[in-house]
């Protein structure tokens, strides 16, 4: 039996974006992220703040409103353009704030972004703060860590040194969410990172990387789910994933019209197959961003905090 939705959308037609003041390699998460790469330059920060706002334009001309806050300059924040690893915005007003694992990352919890929402006219009615679990050394990175299926209340987490069993514990308690949990493996079988880097959930679809996932049992768990919740599979390869084919977001226009959002370089890595079970779920909006993507590691989902704030 398919779960019963609530009332939550699971595709919203605002985000919040972050402008990097000092983008570049982040050695502090080096270890834990196989896709970032180093090699930085001094031209590296300007060249993410260009793709940055490539990104925003597509986005902003496909009729998604993009709320744009600026990263301050001091201290220095390499990985501030991906704001959805630290705060996640609800339909019932709820600000979540998540505990991350590379202490240098954790300046980039900033009021002003959150403030930014508020002038816009969104209502916060309530913020939950699930930041204590660092001094623990339990880490939960936001819509990163997660990948959520708002409609059904099922939050799917991959287990990895920024994924850990009490901070998601504590997640699903206080949101309601019921969990499925499994191991994945990305490149030189190491724990893949965040979640989102091999799978995606739309209104009718999800993407998703069955070859990273060892385990044949909760392969089949995660599959089952999803069908259970009724979605299409569309299943991409490991090369797909590390291409970053898996980090996409579906998002909706101010008229209502599905996208998905993604990387010039995650379309091009697609095959005829893959683009054509995707474009019948939405328009394709894409932008090159290679810079963010080598040396940050993360690709256009990481960039983008939904905003289901009500106004």
């Amino acid at each position: 039996m398919k779960p019963t939705p609530d009332s939550d959308r699971q595709c919203t037609d605002a985000v919040l974006m972050i402008r990097p003041a000092r983008f570049g390699a982040n050695p502090e998460t080096a270890a834990s992220n196989r896709f970032q790469q180093d090699g930085a330059t001094g031209d590296t920060p300007l060249a993410a703040q260009r793709e940055f706002q490539g990104l925003v334009h597509a986005l902003s001309d496909a009729g998604v409103a993009v709320h744009v806050a600026d990263d301050s300059p001091t201290p220095a924040k390499p990985d501030a353009c991906f704001p959805n690893n630290w705060v996640s915005f609800h339909d019932d007003g709820s600000v979540v704030l998540y505990p991350l694992m590379a202490a240098s990352r954790r300046a980039e919890r900033r009021e002003e972004p959150i403030a930014l929402l508020r002038t816009a006219g969104y209502r916060i009615e309530r913020t939950i703060d699930l930041t204590q679990w660092e001094a623990r050394g339990e880490y939960l990175e936001g819509t990163g860590s997660l990948v959520l299926d708002r409609c059904h209340r099922i939050a799917y987490a991959c287990w990895s040194p920024r994924t850990t069993p009490a901070a998601l514990g504590d997640f699903a308690s206080r949101l309601g969410y019921r969990v499925v949990s499994f191991n994945a493996r990305g490149p030189g079988g190491q724990a893949i990172y965040h979640t989102n880097v091999l799978m995606a959930i739309g209104e009718r679809f999800a993407l998703m990387c069955p070859d990273a996932i060892p385990d044949p049992a909760e392969r089949v768990t995660v599959l089952h789910a999803l069908e259970q919740s009724g979605h299409e599979p569309v299943l991409i390869s490991i090369a797909q994933m590390n291409g970053f084919a898996g980090n996409l977001l579906a998002l909706r226009s101010r008229d209502g019209e599905p996208l998905i959002a993604m990387s010039a370089a995650a379309w091009d890595c697609l095959a005829q197959r893959e683009r054509l079970a995707l474009e019948r779920h939405g328009r394709i909006v894409s932008a090159p961003i290679p810079t963010i993507e080598r040396h940050g590691g993360g690709s256009v989902r990481c960039m983008i905090a939904e905003v289901f704030l009500p106004h």
